[in-house]
């Protein structure tokens, strides 16, 4: 290619199912274009601000939060945050002049899509779930494409635009199985024995570390031992059942292809970039989805894989009646434990990034 240097600008946060899949997409982008530029935009108090220099690339911060589903004091902030970031994109762009523009969604990436839009700037959306956000419904209308990870979004969403490639994941995940003695080595852990993975999602999970806290006791007269990601929000009143109980408490894993790989079972939400995630890990997982997302999506991403047998799911509504049962009854058949693992992998899109990244390249060889 004549001109591979390229200016790219990408947009995506707020929690990890936004920072990674656009931090994936970077990652491809540079490998096809090793003098590319490359500049993320989040929002300033969010966790991008700290991940997305880990991986290597500047980040400038916009003043955005979202809206506030009950009415607070915060959203009588929103606008003038709205207007802010707006501005502040403007002056990002007019400085750093993209040749593209991807967002991955989080509260930063709808200012800046907007601007890029606007100033005629070919952009790209990369929707994760299942129901779109009002965000990327309005964005939809200015962006040239929209790739997608489940069918139906031509009810949201141009027709025209939708491309279904499914949702980036980390690289390190498609070989974690060569992993698993490096990786429980690595954890500390007992090899020849079970080990439970319980993911709440980069800030945590409230009644999901509830339910692990209660149940200690039970998970060690099964002879399983405990990596806990019990989040940024929760550490601290956590952290005391670290080293207890065959218990490992994180805040977060930056380890995650480890943690996949030490894991025999996996306890996790059903976010769209976990889901697309755990098909690839390929391990039996048991969704305990959050009943407080729009429109029930978490509950939706995981029945589309329940009802491929290929996963349990508990709501959170039935973990004192049913978590102990579902538990025991999974951990005592290898053979379902095989067939969940089997089944889910089955349902991996492992080619999401580079499909979602030759969308972005015709875009630049448009331009």
């Amino acid at each position: 290619m004549v001109n591979q240097k390229y200016r790219i600008i990408l947009s995506g946060g707020g929690t990890g199912g936004h920072i990674y899949p656009a931090i994936a997409i970077a990652n491809e982008l540079k490998s096809r274009f090793p003098d590319a530029e490359f500049l993320f935009v989040g929002a300033k108090d969010r966790m991008e601000m700290e991940k997305v220099p880990q991986a290597g690339y500047d980040i400038k911060g916009l003043w955005i939060s979202g809206i506030q589903r009950k009415l607070t004091l915060r959203n009588l902030a929103f606008p003038f945050k709205l207007i802010s970031s707006i501005w502040k994109a403007r002056s990002i762009i007019r400085s750093f002049k993209p040749d593209v523009a991807i967002g991955t969604g989080g509260f930063a990436s709808g200012p800046l899509l907007y601007v890029a839009a606007s100033k005629r700037i070919p952009s790209l959306i990369q929707e994760q779930n299942s129901y779109p956000g009002i965000t990327n419904k309005l964005l939809s209308k200015k962006t040239q494409k929209i790739c997608v990870a489940y069918d139906g979004l031509e009810r949201f969403f141009p027709k025209e635009k939708i491309i279904k490639t499914g949702n980036p994941v980390r690289q390190d995940l498609l070989d974690i199985d060569s992993k698993a003695v490096d990786a429980k080595n690595f954890f500390n852990l007992k090899h020849g024995k079970y080990t439970l993975l319980v993911l709440g999602g980069s800030l945590g999970a409230r009644r999901i570390n509830e339910l692990i806290e209660e149940e200690l006791d039970f998970l060690d007269t099964q002879n399983v031992q405990v990596i806990w990601q019990c989040g940024k929000l929760y550490y601290q009143q956590y952290k005391i059942y670290n080293n207890t109980n065959n218990v490992q408490v994180y805040e977060f894993l930056n380890n995650m292809d480890f943690a996949y790989a030490a894991a025999d079972i996996i306890i996790s939400r059903a976010g769209a970039s976990s889901v697309s995630e755990l098909c690839i890990v390929g391990k039996p997982v048991i969704f305990i989805p959050s009943p407080n997302v729009a429109e029930n999506h978490q509950t939706k991403n995981a029945m589309a894989i329940v009802d491929n047998d290929a996963a349990m799911i508990i709501k959170e509504a039935d973990l004192d009646v049913d978590f102990k049962n579902k538990f025991s009854q999974l951990i005592a058949s290898t053979e379902k434990q095989k067939e969940l693992g089997t089944n889910i992998k089955k349902m991996a899109l492992v080619n999401a990034t580079t499909e979602i990244v030759d969308e972005v390249e015709k875009l630049l060889k448009k331009k």
